[in-house]
């Protein structure tokens, strides 16, 4: 196991994330226990050490399990993180009794990570609020032991993620964000790493491998790279290009069967970055994967001046994207949230001011009409 240095500790560089635990019947609030167990005792005795689960994992029912499989173990060979739930706004004003409730969940006396879970574009301004205390109350536990190091992770833009920085940059130790070849680009990952880069927060990954998507490649794409790297696993190439970043400390994979556990253990029993010629193969294999489904926006903002609505067509667009390749997901809805009604993509009247000065040919009010079908809204 390749191992991270991090404030004296060696993280192991895969970490295991409990997102995705092998269920019953595909009830996904119904963990498999024996399989799950089994699953962290094969990562234990591979060297893994890092342990990500969250309230909302699988129906609240991850923080449990977990604390069950790992209190097998002495608590000074593993460390432990979860996350304050703040993507739900009705959780804003219960950070004591929630954070109380994780450690009696968990079985533990402390977090050795503890993060601001997903902040993104509807829940910046209730994170940065002080009447809430979510700040406040976490440093307590900080500073009285119950929380070993404090982060947040970050679905939202560069923008949000700058504003909470800017708040509480100073006493953030490390950020988890979406980062992989695919939105090194396409999400703007690459500006992301470099903003946490100024701040000198170190990287942990989650969704490497992009949901799946990376996990399997057309026949055209997987040519490309096995002439590079023949005995390459396909997925293992998405883990290559995190250990190319220097930035990056854990990289979280959500595993959901023993398979996965023993393939992804196997790619981290190395470290072996990416060249210059692989590095532009992979990221020009993710650019055509990207450029065969989503709208080639620029970001001009000829159609702004233009629009009667005054919307934000290149950021509605960028959404769009987001949603049209992940076939759904809860990343465009949950940036729409923050989006007054007048401002959202139902807001287009369809008048095609935009598409006469858009030098992309960009039939915008079409894909509006579609946003809209497509969010059922």
């Amino acid at each position: 196991m390749v191992y991270k240095d991090f404030q004296g500790l060696k993280l192991s560089a895969l970490g295991m994330g409990a997102m995705r635990l092998p269920v019953v019947e595909g009830d996904d609030s119904k963990i498999d226990e024996a399989a799950a167990f089994e699953m962290v005792d094969c990562a234990m005795e591979q060297g893994v050490n890092y342990y990500d689960t969250a309230w909302g994992y699988h129906g609240g029912n991850s923080e449990l399990v977990m604390g069950k499989a790992l209190s097998r173990y002495p608590r000074e060979n593993y460390y432990l993180a979860t996350k304050f739930p703040g993507y739900d706004l009705s959780n804003m004003d219960k950070v004591e009794e929630i954070f109380e409730e994780q450690l009696k969940k968990c079985g533990v006396e402390y977090f050795d990570f503890y993060l601001f879970h997903n902040v993104c574009e509807m829940n910046i301004d209730a994170y940065l609020n002080p009447k809430y205390g979510i700040y406040d109350y976490l440093m307590k536990q900080k500073e009285a032991g119950r929380i070993r190091h404090l982060g947040f992770s970050a679905h939202g833009n560069y923008d949000v993620m700058k504003r909470f920085l800017q708040a509480y940059g100073k006493d953030m130790e490390f950020c988890q964000i979406q980062l992989n070849y695919l939105d090194w680009s396409f999400q703007n990952a690459k500006e992301k790493v470099e903003l946490l880069k100024e701040y000198e927060i170190p990287v942990w990954v989650m969704e490497p491998l992009r949901g799946g998507k990376l996990a399997s490649l057309s026949e055209e794409n997987q040519a490309k790279l096995k002439e590079l790297r023949p005995e390459e696993k396909i997925p293992a190439w998405a883990f290559r290009f995190l250990q190319s970043i220097p930035e990056v400390t854990v990289v979280l994979s959500g595993m959901s069967n023993m398979e996965q556990m023993q393939e992804n253990i196997k790619t981290f029993e190395e470290d072996k970055p990416l060249n210059e010629k692989e590095m532009e193969t992979l990221l020009s294999v993710a650019d055509g994967m990207v450029k065969k489904i989503v709208l080639p926006c620029t970001a001009c903002r000829y159609c702004v001046s233009h629009c009667p609505q005054e919307l934000d067509i290149p950021s509605l667009l960028a959404l769009y994207n987001e949603h049209c390749f992940t076939d759904g997901g809860f990343i465009a809805p949950m940036a729409l949230a923050s989006y007054p009604d007048d401002k959202k993509p139902s807001a287009c009247i369809g008048c095609r001011s935009c598409e006469a000065v858009c030098p992309q040919q960009i039939k915008v009010s079409e894909a509006m009409a579609d946003f809209v079908e497509k969010l059922g809204v």
